[in-house]
C-alpha cells in the first residue's frame, strides 16, 4: 500500500504560537519512511514496530522492558501498520484491508510508569461482521539504578545487558516481518578462552566500526562487570561446516585454554544447518568460565561451564545443563544451528537446545481478579495489564498473556478497546494504577493530551510553573520557519526529562534505542541559546555537574549515575564554552563564574576550555592551530581522513579566544586581553591558510596533507571568521554549500565527490545526508556571510524531512519514485529517531535570522529589547531584556 503523506496544510506563526497539534505529525507511509516513531512522557522513551501495538526499547529508569509487549491478532493474523501518525502524546498506527479499518492509538501517559492502548475497528462493509481480535500481552520488565550508559543495560531471559542487535532482529520479526531472529547475518570470528565486554559489539579492538554489526563501548561504570574468564583445558578437532557438509573452518591440532588467554580463528557467519564440533578437555574440576564464542557480541553463540556443568548460550538466552564433565578426558561436543534454535550435543547426545523468547522462565504471569499481572524474579518489578471492558478470554502461562475479544459490527459501525499497562516495584499500586486508569480509559488518555498542551503553552509564557525561563514567541507570515522554529522547541520539550535527575530537568540527546539517560556534550551547545532561554536553572546545575567530570576524557555524561560516557570528542571543548558563554550572556550571571566545580573556578574551566588550542599544537602540522590527533572517533568518527589539523573546531578555537578577551576587558585583566586578542588574530591567519578553494578546506596531518569539502569546516568557520574572510572567499564558501550540499528539503554532510565519499556513508557525518544540527550550523554560517537570504531557504524546508514526527539523529538522502531527493530519519547502523540537536533549526532562526548571537566579547550594553523584529523574518516577542550579562565594559585606562 503506498500513501502518501498528507500535506501540513495548516500555516502557523502568522498569530503567535500555533496549537500544538499543527506544530507537527502528519500520517506517512511505510514506504515513505524508514526509522518508525517514538513515544517519550517526560521520563521514559519507547519504539513502536511493524504491527499495531507492540513496544519496543521501552525504558523508562530505572526501570526497563525487554523484547516486545506483544501484537495484535485480527481473526488470527497479525497485521502489519501500514501508515503511522506521530503526536508528542502518542502515535497512531493504521491498517486498511477487506472492508475493515483497524486504528491503534498508543502512549506513555504523561509523567507516569503507564501505557495505554485504545484499539478501534470500523467496519466499512455493507454487512454486519463478526471480528476475532487477541492481544498478546508480555511486560518483560526490569528495575535497577545502574547500567544506563549510551549502551544502557535491557533484560533478557538471562540477564542484563545491552544487545542492539538482537533486539533490532526482534523487532523485525514484528508485523509479519522476518520469521526468525536467532542468527546475526554478520561473519565474526571464532574464539577460544576469555570472552570480551558484552556491551563491545566488534570483533577487533582496533578494527572498523561498520556500525552493521559493531558499537564502541559506550557504557556506563556504576555497574560493577560481569565475571570475564575462559577456562583451564584444550580444545582439539574443531570442524566447522554448513548444511551441505562443505567444511568452513578446521583446527586439528590441540588448543590450549586458559582462564586469562584467547584464541582467535576465522570469521565466518552462522546460518541454518551450520555444525561446530570440537573435543573438549578440562583440567580442573567445578569451574566456570566460557570455552568457545562466536565473535564478541552480547548475542554471541557461546558455549561455558558454570561449576563444571555445560551451558549453551545466544541472544540472550543461555540454557544451563546437568552435564559434568570428567575432569582430564577429552569430550566430543557438537552444536547444531537452525534459524531458529541451536542444539548442544555431547557425543551425538542431545543435551539441550535454545527456546523462543516468549519461552521465558524469568518473569512469571497470573490472572488476577480480571488483570494480568507479571513479576520478575531477578529484580522487585511488576506490571500489571487492565482492560476498558473486559475480554472475552483471559489467558496467562509462564512469561506469556493474551486477551480476546469477539466484536459483532454493524455496518458503518467502530469498536474500540482500552487496554492499560502499569508498572513499579509496588505490587498493590501497581495494580491499583492499572484498574484506575483502565476504569476511566477515556479521561486518562485525554488528561495525557491535555499535560503536553500545557507545558506547550508554558514554554512561551513568561513566570510558567515548569521552566525556570521561558522561549520567545515568533510571529511570522513564512509558515516554514514558523514551522522550523516551532518544531525545535517542540523537540527540546519532547526529550526533556523530570525523573533521573530530581530538581533539575535533563534534555535527552537521543534514542529511543540508545542513552535514556544521557546527554552528548556537542549535541547540547547546538540549541545552547534556547536551553538558556527555556531552562537557565536546570542548564547552570547541569553545567557544574559536568565540570566538576572528566569532561575532556568523555564525550557526555550519565545523568542518573552522573558518571562520564564515551571516549574524548575533539568538539568538547568548542561545546562547553558555548554553552557557559551562552548560559551566562543570556541569564546574565557573571558570578557563575565564580562558581567552583571539580575543585576549579567556572572561570579557569572556560579558560581551558577557550584556550585548549594551546596544548594541542604539534610542530609536525605547524605549531600554529590545534592538532586533534590521528583517531577519527574524536572528531567525526565516520571520516578517516578528517584527523590532525582541521578547519572547523580551529576556527571554533578563534571564536573563544576572542570571547575570552571580552571578558577578560569586563574583567580589567588587560594585558590578559591583549594577549589573546593577538592570539586569535595568529590563528585566524594561520587558518586561512588552510583554505583549499572552492569552498573546501585543507586538513593537515603530520604524513601529509587532504582537501575535504565537509560542512563542519564551512558552519564553523564562517561562524567565527566572518569579518575577515575576503570577499571571494565569502563568496566561494557559500557557492559550494548551496551547489554541492544542499539538496531534498535537506542537506549532505560531506560533498558527494570528495575522495573519501565512498568510505564515509553514514547518513549523519558523511555524504549520504546530514546531523540533525547541520542545516542550522550551516544557515548560521551562510547568513554571517551575508547570504541571509539562503539561510532562510534553507530553514524554511527544513520540516520536510522530520518522516511525519521530528527530526533524527541523521538525515538520509533518498530518491523517490519520481526522481527527486528528498531526506528522511535514517535507522540503518545505530542512529537514533529522536535527536535533540534537531532544535539547532530553532537556534538557527534566532542567530541567523535575528542576529542574537551573545559572546563576552560584545561591547557596549547589548541587552535584548523586549519585542525584536526583522524585516521579511518577523518578530519575537518576549525575548528579553537580558542585560545583565553585558553591562558597559570598564574602559581601559
Amino acid at each position: 500500500m503506498t500513501t502518501k503523506a498528507d500535506a501540513q496544510t495548516v500555516d502557523i506563526g502568522g498569530t503567535g504560537v500555533p496549537d500544538l497539534e499543527d506544530v507537527a505529525g502528519h500520517w506517512v507511509g511505510l514506504d515513505e519512511i524508514a526509522h518508525l516513531p517514538s513515544l517519550r512522557n517526560q521520563q521514559g522513551q519507547a519504539h513502536v514496530n511493524h504491527d499495531l501495538t507492540s513496544l519496543s526499547w521501552l525504558a523508562a529508569p530505572p526501570f526497563t522492558f525487554g523484547y516486545h509487549t506483544g501484537e495484535l491478532h485480527v481473526d488470527g493474523v497479525i497485521p502489519a501498520a501500514q501508515r503511522f501518525l506521530w503526536k508528542p502524546w502518542g502515535v497512531l498506527r493504521e491498517h486498511h484491508q477487506d472492508g475493515l479499518l483497524l486504528t491503534t492509538d498508543t502512549r506513555m501517559a504523561l509523567s507516569r510508569d503507564l501505557l495505554l492502548w485504545r484499539i478501534t475497528v470500523t467496519n466499512e462493509r455493507s454487512e454486519a461482521t463478526t471480528v476475532e481480535l487477541a492481544q498478546d500481552l508480555f511486560a518483560m520488565v526490569a528495575h535497577s539504578e545502574v547500567g544506563y550508559g549510551w549502551l544502557y543495560d535491557g533484560p533478557w531471559n538471562h540477564g542484563t545487558h545491552h544487545d542492539f542487535m538482537a533486539l533490532e532482529r526482534i523487532r523485525a520479526t514484528t508485523g509479519g516481518g522476518e520469521q526468525h531472529y536467532l542468527l546475526s547475518p554478520a561473519p565474526r570470528r571464532l574464539r577460544l578462552g576469555k570472552p570480551r565486554i558484552p556491551g563491545i559489539q566488534r570483533d577487533e579492538d582496533l578494527g572498523p566500526m561498520l556500525l552493521d554489526d559493531a558499537l564502541p563501548a559506550h557504557v556506563s561504570h556504576d555497574k560493577e562487570p560481569e565475571p570475564r574468564a575462559g577456562v583451564t583445558g584444550a580444545v582439539r578437532g574443531l570442524r566447522v561446516a554448513g548444511a551441505d557438509e562443505g567444511v568452513i573452518l578446521r583446527a586439528g591440532e590441540p588448543i590450549a585454554l586458559t582462564p586469562d588467554g584467547e584464541t582467535t580463528l576465522d570469521p565466518f557467519a552462522l546460518s541454518p544447518g551450520l555444525t561446530i564440533g570440537f573435543e573438549l578437555r578440562l583440567d580442573a574440576a567445578r569451574q566456570s568460565g566460557t570455552v568457545l564464542t562466536h565473535g564478541n557480541h552480547p548475542d554471541s553463540l557461546g558455549i561455558g561451564v558454570d561449576d563444571g556443568r555445560l551451558w549453551l548460550g545466544i541472544t540472550g538466552e543461555r540454557e544451563s545443563t546437568d552435564a559434568e564433565l570428567s575432569v582430564g578426558d577429552w569430550h566430543h561436543v557438537r552444536v547444531d544451528v537452525e534459524s531458529d534454535h541451536v542444539v548442544l550435543r555431547i557425543a551425538d547426545s542431545e543435551i539441550v537446545r535454545t527456546r523462543h523468547w516468549t519461552e521465558s522462565r524469568r518473569w512469571m504471569s497470573r490472572i488476577e481478579d480480571g488483570t494480568l499481572a507479571f513479576a520478575d524474579s531477578r529484580s522487585p518489578a511488576r506490571a500489571v495489564y487492565a482492560f476498558a471492558g473486559p475480554p472475552g478470554e483471559l489467558w496467562a502461562q509462564g512469561a506469556d498473556g493474551r486477551a480476546a475479544w469477539t466484536c459483532r459490527i454493524e455496518p458503518g459501525e467502530s469498536v474500540a478497546i482500552g487496554i492499560a499497562c502499569a508498572y513499579g516495584t509496588d505490587a498493590d499500586a501497581v495494580a491499583t494504577q492499572a484498574h484506575t486508569a483502565a476504569e476511566d480509559f477515556e479521561a486518562t488518555m485525554r488528561a495525557g493530551e491535555d499535560g503536553w498542551r500545557r507545558l506547550w503553552a508554558s514554554m512561551f509564557t513568561p513566570g510558567n510553573p515548569d521552566f525556570s525561563g521561558h522561549l520567545p514567541t515568533y510571529t511570522t507570515e513564512d509558515a516554514g520557519l514558523a514551522r522550523t522554529y516551532y518544531m525545535g522547541a517542540l523537540q527540546a520539550l519532547y526529550m526533556r526529562n523530570t525523573r533521573i535527575r530530581p530538581g533539575e530537568p535533563v534534555f535527552l540527546t537521543g534514542g529511543p534505542r540508545l542513552g535514556p539517560t544521557t546527554t552528548y556534550f556537542w549535541d547540547h551547545c547546538e540549541w545552547s541559546r534556547l536551553y538558556a532561554l527555556l531552562e537557565p536553572a536546570g542548564l547552570r546545575s547541569w553545567l557544574l555537574r559536568v565540570l566538576a567530570g572528566p569532561y575532556r576524557d568523555s564525550f557526555g555524561v550519565e545523568n542518573l549515575g552522573g558518571g562520564p560516557l564515551g571516549n574524548a570528542y575533539s568538539a568538547n571543548d568548542y561545546a562547553l564554552f558555548r554553552l557557559i558563554e551562552h548560559y551566562v550572556c543570556v541569564a546574565g550571571d557573571l558570578a557563575f563564574l565564580d562558581e567552583t566545580a571539580g575543585g576549579t573556578t567556572v572561570l579557569a574551566h572556560l579558560e581551558r576550555l577557550g584556550l585548549g588550542w594551546r596544548e594541542r599544537r604539534n610542530p609536525a602540522t605547524g605549531g600554529v592551530l590545534a592538532d586533534f590527533g590521528d583517531d577519527p572517533w574524536h572528531l567525526l568518527e565516520c571520516v578517516p581522513t578528517y584527523t590532525g589539523v582541521v578547519a572547523s573546531f580551529n576556527g571554533a578555537y578563534v571564536g573563544s579566544t576572542r570571547s575570552l578577551a571580552g571578558l577578560y576587558r569586563r574583567l580589567g585583566r588587560y594585558e590578559d586581553a591583549d594577549r589573546t586578542e593577538a592570539e586569535a588574530g595568529q590563528l585566524a591567519e594561520a587558518l586561512l591558510d588552510l583554505y583549499a578553494g572552492s569552498g573546501r578546506w585543507q586538513v593537515r596531518r603530520p604524513d601529509g596533507t587532504d582537501t575535504i569539502g565537509h560542512c563542519l569546516d564551512f558552519g564553523l568557520v564562517a561562524g567565527a571568521l566572518h569579518r575577515e574572510l575576503p570577499d571571494r572567499i565569502r563568496g566561494e564558501m557559500a557557492d559550494f554549500v548551496t551547489g554541492r550540499l544542499l539538496v531534498g528539503g535537506w542537506m549532505r554532510a560531506l560533498s558527494p565527490d570528495d575522495p573519501i565519499a565512498a568510505r564515509s556513508d553514514r547518513p549523519d557525518h558523511g555524504a549520504a545526508g546530514a546531523f540533525a544540527a547541520w542545516p542550522g550550523v550551516t544557515a548560521h554560517g551562510l547568513a554571517r556571510l551575508g547570504r541571509r537570504d539562503r539561510a532562510i531557504a534553507l530553514l524554511r524546508d527544513l520540516s520536510s524531512a522530520a518522516s511525519g514526527g521530528l527530526w533524527g539523529q541523521a538525515m538520509e538522502i533518498v530518491t523517490g519514485p519520481d526522481g527527486r531527493d528528498r531526506a528522511r530519519v535514517a535507522e540503518r547502523g545505530v542512529a537514533t529517531r529522536d535527536c535533540i540537536a534537531g532544535a539547532a533549526g530553532a537556534e538557527a532562526v534566532l542567530s541567523a535570522l535575528f542576529d542574537i548571537n551573545p559572546t563576552f566579547a560584545t561591547g557596549g550594553r547589548a541587552g535584548l529589547p523586549a519585542t525584536l523584529s526583522v524585516e521579511g523574518v518577523g518578530s519575537l516577542r518576549h525575548l528579553g531584556p537580558v542585560a545583565r550579562a553585558t553591562e558597559p565594559l570598564p574602559q581601559k585606562g
